[in-house]
């Protein structure tokens, strides 16, 4: 995928992460990956995470019946799985890695999303400190912003 010209006239190309790669990467599986791929990875950097919210998702069995929600500690969830799926291709693992959510600051959320709706994750790294990932993340439905947060992350070391 082409992101166009970056300074000194070269192309920067951007990944993306399917289902499989995903599953290569994390070591959630379903019903708690909150993920269905990841496109536009930027390195470390950024990405965007693509969840696609249906209706047979056991969440909504009782969150709530007859006016079904996605749980906001559920699009948390899928924020730093996002972020997860970016650190682990930078680093080109093999195999996935334990991560550990530390920390979840200035969560925010702005609008229900239902079933039928699908979410972006926008995450952008703030910093790192060894092995300890820091990123904020913006959840989109169709262009309106419907939650954010800050979430920091350690990977355990092997």
């Amino acid at each position: 995928m082409d992101n166009g010209g970056t300074p000194g006239g070269t192309l920067k190309t951007l990944a993306t992460a399917e289902l499989t790669d995903i599953l290569t990467l994390l070591p959630h599986r379903y019903p708690f990956l909150m993920i269905d791929r990841v496109i536009d990875i930027d390195g470390d950097r950024s990405g965007i995470g693509i969840k696609n919210v249906t209706y047979n998702e056991p969440q909504f069995m009782g969150h709530f019946p007859g006016e079904p929600v996605m749980p906001g500690v559920l699009m948390i969830e899928g924020m730093a799985q996002t972020a997860g799926v970016l650190c682990m291709h930078a680093e080109g693992r093999e195999k996935p890695r334990l991560v550990y959510l530390m920390t979840v600051d200035k969560a925010k959320f702005r609008k229900p999303v239902r079933p039928g709706d699908v979410i972006e994750y926008h995450m952008k790294k703030e910093r790192q400190r060894g092995n300890i990932w820091r990123f904020h993340g913006d959840a989109i439905v169709s262009g309106t912003l419907v939650a954010e947060a800050d979430v920091s992350a350690m990977i355990v070391q092997e």
